[in-house]
């Protein structure tokens, strides 16, 4: 199969959005740009359709994917919410919607188990990206759009990495450009609660915990499960292929004899602990000289690809303080790593 890509800025807008509705009326998957990462999307009502995005990704079945709406209304089609669990979705979609907040809830019979892997939730959100935004106007029914990437592979933040990713496997790349946030959404799973609505934080991302606390009590989850909750749960994810490691102190490190060694360090400065540690053969900064938590969300998977690209034998990562969008950064960084010495 030939990958075709069509640019969607200025003059080439229609064109893209009209191709890209016309093959997901057809049952076909295409790869869409997001605020967050590319998604490859598919109509969610149509379980062959959603089948083509599990195969193009190699993603198993026991993994379930974020459905796209292209409004706020459309919620009622899939999801099937109590009086009182309305009303804090209404809170939550004024507040966070479009945007990277994605909210698992109650689903409807309309959708089928093979976009929920069996499970009584969906996950939903509402890009705000432009073009995606306009697609699913337009289209008129939700999409499901897992990460544009082969499964557990680092998430595409443009039209090139999906092509390095999927090339050859999916009909149509819809190019918008580079994404402005550059991590996943944040993944919520809420509940009603006895004071306070209760959500349970299953995935950090964009919208951050202190935001959702104008809301309702943030429950952090603790440990990942064997079965999926909710899309991004794994505890193997994001990663390249060479080998990652974080260590807890940067003495921990002891390099390899004969391996060459990758740094990704957060802004390339040597009070981080690493950068005078080794003559490291490659070095990728997330936030250069700054470290601006908001630069290395959007830098991070284009910088993990970088070094997976570059040729060594092996990565050594940075941690980030752990506040605000540190929380998603280390959260990606453990999920792509080896192990955690």
């Amino acid at each position: 199969m030939e990958t075709e890509i069509i640019y969607a800025e200025d003059d080439y807008s229609n064109e893209a959005i009209n191709r890209a509705v016309a093959l997901l009326e057809d049952g076909e998957i295409v790869a869409l740009p997001t605020e967050t990462v590319y998604g490859l999307g598919a109509n969610a009502l149509d379980a062959d359709a959603v089948a083509k995005v599990f195969a193009a990704k190699e993603r198993p079945s026991f993994d379930p994917l974020i459905i796209h709406l292209g409004s706020r209304e459309q919620i009622h089609e899939v999801c099937d919410l109590s009086p009182e669990l309305d009303k804090v979705v209404q809170q939550l979609m004024q507040e966070f919607w479009p945007g990277a907040l994605t909210m698992v809830l109650p689903k409807k019979d309309v959708i089928p188990d093979i976009v929920t892997s069996g499970m009584p939730t969906v996950a939903v959100r509402m890009s705000g990206h432009p073009v995606m935004k306009e697609i699913c106007k337009v289209f008129g029914k939700p999409i499901a759009a897992p990460s544009a990437n082969r499964f557990g592979r680092i998430s595409p933040t443009s039209a090139s990495a999906v092509m390095k990713e999927l090339g050859g496997k999916i009909p149509l790349i819809i190019d918008g450009g580079a994404c402005n946030d550059g991590l996943e959404s944040t993944i919520i799973r809420v509940e009603v609660g006895e004071k306070r609505p209760q959500l349970h934080l299953l995935r950090a991302g964009p919208v951050v915990k202190e935001q959702l606390q104008k809301i309702g009590k943030v429950i952090r989850k603790k440990k990942p499960r064997d079965v999926s909750e909710a899309p991004g749960q794994l505890e193997s994810h994001y990663a390249p292929a060479v080998p990652l490691y974080i260590f807890e102190k940067p003495e921990d490190f002891r390099p390899d004899e004969g391996k060459t060694y990758g740094l990704l360090s957060y802004r390339g400065q040597a009070k981080d602990g690493y950068m005078d540690l080794h003559d490291w053969e490659v070095v990728e900064e997330l936030s250069p000289g700054k470290g601006k938590l908001a630069e290395a969300s959007v830098r991070l998977f284009h910088v993990l690809r970088l070094l997976d690209e570059s040729g060594v034998d092996a990565i050594v990562a940075e941690t980030v303080s752990e506040t605000g969008l540190g929380v998603a950064i280390n959260d990606r960084l453990r999920r792509a790593s080896v192990t955690i010495h």
